[in-house]
């Protein structure tokens, strides 16, 4: 078929008589046709040229046992030979020792035969495990987003431990005097840049208001537990802080405040702080017993005269001694010549006394004066010391606490030691 258009052509010869046709010999073709050999394959026992081209000697009958030209004995590739039938085409080509699938053909290893594996079994596997890491990588992806967004809502809560514990009243810092700077909230934590100590020697504790050292001794420490500074002390003779002169007049009114914690569960006293030297104390404040029990105590030491001093105490009644964060809270009325003791900023008594003795002594913390010789050491830890040269009203002593005293009280501030 064409387009229409006939094609230029040249016309073509006819081929000569007796000639095979175009691209053939010519002549007439040999018996074996063209391409071969004379003779025919039935010469099979003449190894000459006239056995044919192309085919082994033998018959070429495909019906007969031996499978034809070109087929080895047998059935066919693949298959255990079959008895060789008269004229074989040579010798058995290698098969494999037992049957198995048909093969490429002959020649090929026995391995090239064997058993294939299940290719969608192994991709439905591969697509399962990608399938599984994608979930994985995808649920770390949300669980690392869930972390962060919900970080700063974990808190860290305190345990009933110095410098821990659950936050209760306990850990409301009491107000700072006008004089020094007042935290706005008395459960903020104190400045990161607070330091408890003076900065040319570490082993003094910087007064905060006043102009008073303290020394502290050569077992005693002032580490940051949690967010706050603490004094820890070990309850021995090296565990003790003492100022460099006196810290406060014993003939006028004042009001002495420290927060501690009491890690002895021993009886008998563990001051907190007392103040005197020599062979007795002129006022003590921590914890002693009392009448068979424990007690948080305020003691002095009066002007009364006569062979044995005499002494007059004010216990608390009830209140938990031992590993509980506690402020603690002195009072000395000159006027009334009443002291009293307040425990968590609620009353736990009062005495009348004709005045406290004078003593020339340093402030101590962590032991007390006692005949002549150091005794109730302290056992714990303890901070916001703070003095003031007014007597608290039951109102004031329960505001204090609070972290809410008034202005007034709170400009008579004298003195403020480990407050951050």
């Amino acid at each position: 078929m064409t387009d229409g258009t006939d094609r230029p052509h040249s016309p073509q010869p006819e081929p000569a008589p007796e000639s095979g046709g175009y691209g053939f010999p010519p002549g007439i073709p040999a018996p074996g046709g063209y391409g071969f050999p004379p003779g025919g394959p039935e010469q099979q026992d003449r190894p000459s040229p006239d056995g044919g081209y192309g085919f082994p000697p033998g018959p070429h009958d495909q019906s007969a046992p031996g499978g034809g030209y070109g087929y080895p004995q047998g059935g066919g590739y693949g298959y255990p030979p079959s008895p060789p039938a008269a004229g074989n085409f040579g010798p058995p080509m290698p098969f494999p020792e037992e049957p198995g699938p048909a093969g490429p053909g002959p020649g090929l290893p026995a391995a090239a035969f064997a058993e294939q594996p299940d290719w969608d079994a192994m991709a439905n596997r591969s697509t399962a495990e990608r399938r599984k890491k994608r979930l994985w990588m995808v649920g770390g992806a949300v669980t690392v987003l869930l972390l962060l967004a919900g970080g700063g809502a974990f808190v860290l809560l305190k345990d009933d431990k110095p410098g821990g514990g659950s936050k209760d009243v306990a850990d409301n810092a009491p107000s700072a005097p006008a004089s020094a700077p007042a935290s706005p909230d008395p459960d903020a934590s104190p400045s990161k840049s607070y330091s408890p100590t003076v900065s040319s020697d570490a082993s003094l504790l910087k007064d905060g208001v006043g102009k008073t050292s303290i020394r502290m001794g050569p077992e005693a420490t002032v580490p940051k537990v949690g967010v706050r500074h603490q004094l820890t002390l070990k309850g021995n003779p090296n565990s003790y802080a003492q100022s460099v002169e006196q810290a406060v007049d014993t003939t006028k009114s004042f009001s002495l405040s420290a927060r501690v914690y009491n890690a002895s569960t021993a009886k008998g006293a563990h001051i907190v702080m007392s103040q005197g030297t020599g062979e007795s104390f002129s006022f003590e404040l921590g914890a002693d017993e009392v009448n068979g029990k424990q007690a948080w105590v305020f003691r002095v030491r009066t002007t009364d005269k006569g062979d044995t001093p005499t002494v007059v105490t004010v216990a608390s009644d009830g209140p938990k001694t031992v590993k509980a964060w506690t402020v603690l809270t002195a009072v000395h009325d000159a006027e009334k010549k009443v002291i009293s003791l307040y425990v968590e900023g609620k009353k736990a008594g009062e005495a009348t006394i004709p005045g406290i003795w004078q003593n020339s002594g340093p402030l101590q913390l962590g032991r007390a004066r006692h005949q002549d010789a150091w005794a109730g050491a302290f056992k714990g830890a303890m901070n916001y010391f703070r003095f003031y040269e007014s007597p608290f009203t039951d109102e004031q002593a329960a505001a204090y606490r609070q972290g809410k005293l008034d202005g007034a009280a709170r400009g008579t501030g004298t003195h403020a030691w480990v407050t951050g």
